[in-house]
């Protein structure tokens, strides 16, 4: 469907919801379509294309709500959607906080944040086909002990995003992301051991080159060759940017609204308290340029813009959308993300902690005796105390340089003394993600092994 056809489908959605008893509705209608084509060793595995387009109604009677969602946009289809889930929202239970956002809380107009490449549509699939093709032979001719691969894999995705609601908002914009991986698998002496890397951008340019991802696939895989367990003891832990970017995820989902409406947060009540070292600052930035997760405007319709969460240790904000907002007697901050089955809730967008000086080498160097924790296994994570454990994958560092690789062991804190014991930030962030950080070195954790 045209832009104009799928905006012709929300208005009847919403008309048909205010003619079913509806006092305020909203719509959300993505209409996407991608390709993947996946290779291992060398030879074609898949190609798929697939194209979908769906509708999102959320309605409100006074205080009550009801969200649904269809794949079906024909006018028929719409009324029964809409007849459906006023008489839902009847059946729900009345709550002071919902409803629509303040009108003049809603993005006027937009600027261009460069989050759509057109070279998404029709991406030709024997260039997709090439392309993984060429990071898995990258991978696997940089050393002799790489004799396998659980493939690599390709996907262009472009995407148009439609918002509308009974209070006369009306918003769309396109995007489109690309995605490169691979899987390589080393074996020496009887021992296997896999590992991957992946690039992923808005725009095909922005992506690593094939070659860059294949062999640092490789790299990262030869590096776990030789792994053992060491003795349960507490030491420093170094986390590179990729799993450092996971205890940032944490935080954030401790200082989403959800959390704390549910008093399911260890950040309850801590607001411009000190909740980590000094020279933390964690920024979310909702307009970041070919940002992953940039939107020229929210889930329900406000203007994205940046948060601040962390200024110097102390936590100076919560992501908030209204609903959560009007629950914790505070204004909404455009975090409101939303699926076309969901109604709103607040997380992060482009979240990153601001790097420091230090580069990796100086910082593995200032350990004497520790852990570089290079994959996390398990989700043993307790919100509501902090309380951190998780499987883990790394390198044992002595006298400051790698000495072996590590595995089948444990590592275990709490996010709150994680947060406050960090004493290195470095300066190589990774920001083609949407949570990204750099290397960063925790004082003291406990490491659990034989």
């Amino acid at each position: 469907m045209s832009a104009g056809e799928l905006e012709a489908c929300a208005e009847r959605a919403l008309a048909q919801a205010l003619r079913a008893g509806a006092s305020a509705a909203d719509v959300l209608v993505v209409q996407s379509e991608s390709l993947s084509a996946a290779v291992r060793l060398g030879k074609r595995e898949k190609i798929k294309h697939s194209a979908r387009r769906r509708i999102g109604l959320r309605v409100f009677v006074g205080k009550r709500s009801a969200s649904s969602s269809s794949a079906d946009l024909s006018e028929g289809a719409l009324a029964s959607l809409a007849a459906e889930t006023a008489a839902h929202a009847r059946l729900a239970e009345e709550d002071p906080s919902n409803g629509l956002p303040a009108p003049a809380l809603l993005a006027t107009d937009w600027p261009d944040l460069e989050i759509f490449d057109p070279k998404a549509r029709e991406f030709p699939a024997a260039e997709a086909i090439g392309l993984a093709a060429a990071a898995e032979e990258a991978a696997l001719s940089l050393d002799a002990r790489l004799t396998n691969s659980e493939g690599a894999e390709f996907e262009a995705e472009n995407s148009f995003v439609l918002y509308a609601t009974s209070d006369g908002f009306r918003g769309s914009y396109p995007s489109s992301r690309f995605t490169l991986s691979v899987v390589p698998v080393a074996s020496a002496e009887g021992e296997m051991q896999r590992d991957w890397w992946y690039t992923s951008a808005r725009h095909l340019r922005d992506l690593e080159s094939p070659e860059q991802v294949g062999r640092h696939a490789a790299e990262r895989t030869l590096r776990r060759l030789g792994a053992r367990q060491v003795s349960t003891c507490e030491v420093p832990v170094v986390f590179e940017p990729e799993v450092a970017s996971s205890l940032l995820a944490h935080v954030a989902a401790a200082a989403c609204g959800t959390a704390l409406t549910r008093q399911a947060s260890f950040l309850l009540g801590r607001l411009h308290e000190t909740i980590a070292a000094a020279q933390v600052r964690i920024v979310d930035e909702g307009r970041r340029p070919r940002g992953l997760a940039t939107r020229p405007f929210d889930a329900e319709g406000l203007p994205t813009r940046e948060n601040t969460l962390v200024e110097g240790g102390k936590l100076e904000a919560f992501l908030l959308d209204s609903y959560c907002a009007r629950k914790l007697a505070s204004q909404p901050t455009a975090s409101a993300f939303r699926s076309v089955a969901t109604p709103p809730a607040p997380r992060p967008s482009n979240l990153y902690l601001v790097p420091g000086r230090a580069s990796r080498r100086e910082i593995i160097g200032s350990v004497r005796r520790g852990l570089l924790v290079t994959e996390l296994i398990g989700m043993g994570v307790n919100l509501v105390t902090g309380d951190y454990s998780r499987g883990a994958v790394g390198q044992w560092i002595e006298g400051g340089e790698i000495a072996f690789a590590v595995e089948q062991i444990t590592v275990a804190g709490n996010l709150l003394h994680m947060m406050q014991a960090i004493e290195a930030i470095g300066d190589d962030p990774c920001l083609d993600r949407p949570i990204s950080s750099p290397t960063i070195k925790i004082a003291r954790m406990t490491v659990a092994g034989s």
